[in-house]
């Protein structure tokens, strides 16, 4: 939260969860509703519905069947856990067909949930199936191991027809708008036009690369502008090189090819076929053409430009390190197990990929202003990043100087014109930026010093003091160090941790250092006199990460062990402790305004967390002025004897003592039990259910027993067993009850005995009348 409020220095005491940026699909087709507004995907043994709009997972109310190639919705059926490689439903969505392993197609009938057709006569797995679009037809494509096409008839379980082309697996089947050609695709490099009237081949079209997908183009549309004419047939093909092409059938020619994003020269041969497509699918209402590549990224297309839309990260990996991004914080840069970065955008979930780093980014540092970011790699570079108003990410500056991977960097903090970085070759350099940085092509920036002094290990963490005057280092030799930045010489050593130090970090507010260790402590340090001022242990793993937050106020740690720990400085006490990451928190940052965090883990999740600190305390001041309103109403109802109501709001109350006041008031009329008995009657189910939950705790003391034996009465009177069963924990409440009713009987029994035998007495020792006494005294 912000560090001050009315002029009085606040501290967080916790936060919230506001998005999760998770893995959402592993690998499989992707299918698509057919108004484009929801995207099922398999991830795991479950399938995620995706809402295109803001990224989301939903929760969306259907049976859902599935299989580690293909994603369908269905109605509730049963289906034999066989194994199943493929599945299709027919036009009218009253038909599956699924092939299986064992060479068998069976065809099913959903409404009626069985087996209409059992197809034999396939070779090996039966990997591709497809019903004819004309349902009239009741025709069924299957295509097997043998790379063979078969066509069966639905009416007589044959096999019709066999197309022989492809000498390798066919990936997928096309057909034309008005059903009589049919296009196929396989990973023998060539696509096949087949007439289905003739039942054979009407031409070969070769490719040069694997396809996986093929779709139509619609009818409607304007695709000029992908050199489109609408006299002939033309169909999208999507493989191995990464891109989507346009084919006319009838020249057999592509009439036009995707550029492949901008990659620098040095790697485009590398990536080619990194990068390929495994699955794409059209979506007519929406005009568009959605694709899945290799590294499980789902784009959207727009079909009459093949321009994209958005895209979707379904896969993150281990996150190595997070930063938010964008002069409001609108975005966040994520650096994975991958040598591309990917920013995505808070509101819609829309992923851009950064390509430029040839092996995987280690880590990340983000520029006072939010715009510019840096990044350094295994690759031995580290790279400079720019956004621009429309939220696209280009690479402005490249530096290459170090002789192994950079593991750490640091941005200089008043202005934007230096960088830190450590390599694991033990040196530590400072990089000047260039003043004026906009062009696309990256600039080549050089370092200005280097540290003469070389680490005896790895440096794990590099660090730029708020006046960029100063340097700190963290390193595996247990120790941190203090540098200047204008010459790096060493000005002290930081001695103290037990085991490697992970993170160093500077205060915003004060001559302080602050370190995170291997050996589960976060100690803060003097910057004068390099000597320890606080040790903070509580972490039972290495601390990878820290931060300051609330304004310096107080440290935010991230542990191995997923567990994120808030500190308050002046008492040394851990605020709260955040449990929601499964695997070590690598990524930690807070934003501009220090009311928002966002982590990234090695359990491939992103989280989005919102200061909430302010927002419990308002929450809290209501509830408790909600409090004071209904204390003061129940005590003026109680005055003015409106004893239901006040039975009703003490109960809502949930104040035990406060209703058996009520209930004692209401006994201390002159017709007690009648009134209890009437309000009792009149209350909801729920309060009943209450009132008899609290009479179990009166029952246990003899001072109170008489109410909760009034209630109890009452409701066995009023209330039949059946009725009485619904009560929720009818049963602990009778068990509960029993026990000391049987005491409190016991006691009256005992009392009874007692007066009785006191009367005995009574009558026994009583004195004789005046008369008699006279006549004795007298005798």
């Amino acid at each position: 939260m912000d560090a001050t409020l009315n002029g009085i220095l606040c501290f967080s005491t916790n936060y919230a969860i506001s998005k999760r940026i998770e893995p959402f699909y592993k690998g499989g087709r992707v299918q698509m509703t057919h108004d484009g507004e929801y995207m099922f995907c398999a991830c795991d043994n479950k399938v995620n519905v995706v809402d295109v709009a803001t990224g989301t997972v939903v929760n969306y109310h259907c049976v859902v069947l599935f299989t580690s190639q293909s994603v369908s919705t269905i109605s509730s059926c049963y289906f034999p856990p066989s194994s199943m490689a493929s599945m299709a439903f027919d036009s009218s969505s009253t038909l599956l067909a699924t092939g299986g392993c064992d060479s068998a197609i069976k065809v099913w009938d959903v409404p009626r949930q069985y087996c209409t057709h059992n197809l034999k006569g396939s070779t090996g797995v039966v990997h591709l199936v497809e019903f004819h679009p004309d349902t009239s037809k009741l025709q069924l494509f299957s295509s097997s191991m043998d790379n063979t096409i078969r066509v069966w008839d639905l009416k007589s379980s044959e096999c019709v027809a066999q197309l022989e082309n492809h000498y390798s697996s066919v990936t997928s089947l096309a057909f034309s708008p008005d059903n009589e050609t049919l296009i196929s695709s396989g990973r023998d490099k060539i696509c096949t036009v087949w007439d289905l009237n003739k039942g054979e081949a009407k031409g070969t079209i070769p490719v040069y690369e694997s396809i996986e997908s093929v779709v139509m183009l619609p009818e409607q549309g304007d695709f000029s502008c992908l050199g489109v004419s609408k006299e002939s047939l033309h169909f999208v093909t999507a493989g191995s090189k990464g891109i989507l092409r346009v084919w006319d059938a009838a020249s057999a020619t592509c009439v036009h090819s995707q550029s492949l994003p901008c990659l620098p020269a040095a790697c485009v041969d590398q990536e080619d076929g990194l990068q390929s497509l495994m699955h794409c699918v059209l979506v007519p209402m929406k005009s568009q053409i959605v694709t899945v590549n290799s590294e499980r990224n789902i784009c959207m297309y727009d079909a009459q430009t093949l321009e994209l839309r958005k895209q979707f990260a379904g896969n993150n990996g281990e996150v190595l390190d997070v930063r938010f991004l964008g002069p409001r914080d609108s975005h966040v840069v994520v650096a994975t197990n991958s040598p591309q970065l990917k920013v995505f955008e808070l509101v819609t979930s829309n992923c851009q990929i950064l390509h430029g780093h040839t092996d995987i980014v280690l880590a990340l540092d983000v520029f006072r202003k939010g715009r510019l970011f840096a990044s350094c790699a295994k690759d031995k570079s580290i790279r400079i990043w720019r956004m621009n108003d429309h939220g696209n990410v280009f690479c402005v500056a490249q530096g290459l100087g170090h002789m192994q991977g950079v593991g750490a960097l640091s941005c200089s903090r008043m202005k934007e014109n230096f960088v830190v970085t450590a390599s694991k070759d033990n040196t530590m350099k400072v990089w000047s930026i260039p003043e004026y940085i906009t062009a696309r092509e990256p600039t080549r920036m050089q370092h200005q010093k280097t540290s003469l002094c070389f680490f005896v290990k790895d440096v794990n963490s590099v660090a730029v003091s708020p006046n960029d005057k100063l340097i700190a280092t963290a390193s595996q030799d247990k120790t941190a160090k203090l540098w200047t930045s204008d010459n790096c010489e060493q000005l002290g050593t930081f001695v103290g941790h037990k085991r490697g130090v992970w993170c160093v970090q500077f205060s915003p507010v004060d001559r302080i250092l602050a370190t995170s260790s291997a050996d589960g402590t976060v100690k803060l340090w003097s910057l004068q006199d390099f000597s320890c001022l606080k040790t903070f242990e509580g972490h039972e793993a290495p601390v990878l990460k820290i931060i300051f937050v609330s304004g310096g106020g107080q440290v935010l740690s991230s542990g191995a062990d997923g567990l994120m720990k808030l500190w308050t400085i002046n008492n040394n006490v851990c605020v709260k402790t955040f449990d929601a990451h499964d695997d070590k928190v690598l990524g930690l940052h807070a934003n501009r305004r220090d009311n928002a965090l966002v982590t990234g883990s090695a359990d491939s999740r992103v989280l989005l967390w919102k200061d909430v600190t302010q927002t419990e305390l308002e929450e809290e001041q209501v509830k408790q002025e909600e409090q004071i309103l209904k204390e003061q109403k129940l005590s003026n109802l109680l005055h003015k004897k409106k004893y239901l109501k006040a039975l009703g709001l003490a109960i809502s109350l949930d104040r035990p003592h406060t209703v058996l006041s009520v209930i004692k008031a209401i006994l201390k009329e002159a017709n007690g039990k009648e009134d209890l008995e009437k309000n009792l009657l009149k209350l909801r189910k729920d309060q009943k259910e209450a009132v008899l939950k609290f009479s179990i705790t009166w029952n246990t003391n003899s001072r109170n027993y008489l109410e909760a034996q009034a209630v109890v009465e009452t409701l066995l009177k009023h209330e039949t067993p059946e009725s009485l069963l619904q009560y929720e924990g009818i049963k602990a409440a009778v068990e509960s009850l029993l026990p000391y009713t049987e005491r409190h009987f016991q006691r009256l029994g005992r009392l009874l005995q007692a007066s009785m035998f006191l009367d005995f007495m009574w009558q026994n020792m009583k004195l004789p009348d005046a008369a008699t006494w006279d006549e004795e005294m007298d005798t």
